[in-house]
């Protein structure tokens, strides 16, 4: 049989609203406008570590912290980078690009 003491009814209606109530919080927590922008910059901060951290590999330069009061004219002194790579690259990707762009006109004209 049911168990059907008024108090105890009472006790678990009160314990399953305190759990609904903490569900909701934590819903509306994830899905508020500031969480979600704080989740993605810190995304975006992760993703270009990454990135600057393998253009350095790709260049053959290992990262260093930089100090606000280093001379930016010093930044270099101990090895500076080669950027020929770096603009073989940046010309490449331009030549596709425009090839693609010329290549769908064509075709739609």
């Amino acid at each position: 049989m049911a168990d059907t003491d008024p108090d105890e009814l009472e006790r678990r209606i009160a314990r399953t609203r305190a759990e609904l109530a903490q569900t909701v919080d934590a819903i509306a927590d994830r899905v508020s406008p500031k969480r979600v922008a704080e989740r993605t910059v810190t995304d975006v901060k992760g993703r270009a570590g990454q990135f600057v951290a393998s253009v350095g590999d790709a260049l053959g330069v290992a990262p260093r912290p930089v100090a606000y009061d280093d001379d930016p004219e010093r930044l270099w002194e101990d090895e500076r980078p080669d950027l020929g790579p770096v603009l073989i690259g940046v010309g490449a990707v331009l030549i596709v690009g425009a090839a693609i762009v010329l290549w769908r006109r064509r075709r739609r004209g």
